[in-house]
């Protein structure tokens, strides 16, 4: 210590955190605290696709991510943060089977190349519950160039919102799942590098939902201006259609997707997820 006890050094201030948000509707309520700025001295907030967040957080270049749920089969050393996921009871409307024959004629299937979860899902859905053994090839999410060379296509998030289903054969994948196994399905969860580490993490997520949730008017008008929807429709999609919470069942439709998608070789096997705890060293 010098010049009256201060010290000639300063602390460094601790480095952003690097958040993966998905750029989708149903995002939204999750990330609205971080979206309008909410604890940004901690956290740097990027916008992707969701099997892009998966990509950037498996190669270190986020911190944490909103990531489709059967990348946590996949990538080591992921925590999750308790109690926060998007996942459906019964419809979820953005994840989607859309199919020019009906469903017992589907030969070949067209992927929306944004998905990984929902990729899984629809095999299970078509294999395992209609008994189908189709083709599968991965496109872009353009729902006229995807049927032009298949039967159906799989269409998740904002576009599966946009489509008129009264044109098609459309099967809803979580409603589906839940005819299927009787449980809901989850579709996504926060997930964190072992880089995340920073005390009462979880706090500042379930905040962020808080806000969306006690925001939900202001969140609903400007996302229905943003993607030229109603807004009961976005209103609706976002209280009736999706949840947000990881509860008993949701925890349960998500052990029994990963026992299937391991029963079907996706995975190599049906692994416990882990959730975050902070490091003994933190404070």
């Amino acid at each position: 210590m010098r010049g009256g006890g201060r010290s000639l050094f300063r602390l460094s201030p601790m480095p952003k955190l690097r958040v993966g948000v998905v750029n989708y509707l149903n995002s939204k309520p999750l990330a609205w605290g971080f979206l309008k700025g909410h604890h940004s001295d901690l956290f740097e907030i990027a916008m992707h696709p969701p099997a892009r967040i998966a990509d950037l957080l498996r190669d270190g270049e986020l911190d944490l991510g909103l990531i489709p749920a059967i990348e946590l089969q996949r990538i080591p050393h992921l925590k999750v943060l308790p109690d926060l996921c998007i996942a459906a009871n019964h419809e979820v409307r953005s994840v989607l089977l859309i199919s020019r024959v009906p469903a017992a004629e589907i030969r070949r299937v067209a992927l929306d190349e944004n998905s990984r979860t929902s990729v899984a899902l629809v095999r299970i859905i078509l294999e395992d519950g209609h008994g189908l053994r189709p083709e599968y090839v991965t496109l872009a999410a353009d729902l006229d160039a995807m049927l032009a060379g298949a039967d159906a296509a799989l269409l998740i998030g904002d576009p599966a919102l946009r489509v008129d289903r009264s044109k098609y054969v459309v099967l809803d994948l979580a409603a589906e799942w839940r005819a299927m196994t009787g449980h809901a399905f989850v579709f996504a969860l926060w997930a964190a590098a072992p880089s995340a580490d920073l005390p009462e993490l979880p706090f500042y997520f379930k905040s962020s939902l808080r806000y969306g949730l006690s925001s939900l008017e202001s969140l609903v008008r400007e996302c229905a201006a943003e993607l030229g929807l109603d807004r009961g429709e976005v209103r609706e999609y976002l209280t009736k259609n999706l949840t947000y919470f990881l509860r008993a069942d949701e925890r349960a439709g998500l052990q029994e997707f990963y026992r299937r998608c391991a029963a079907k070789g996706i995975i190599p096997a049906a692994q416990d997820i882990a959730i975050w705890q902070p490091s003994p060293s933190a404070d």
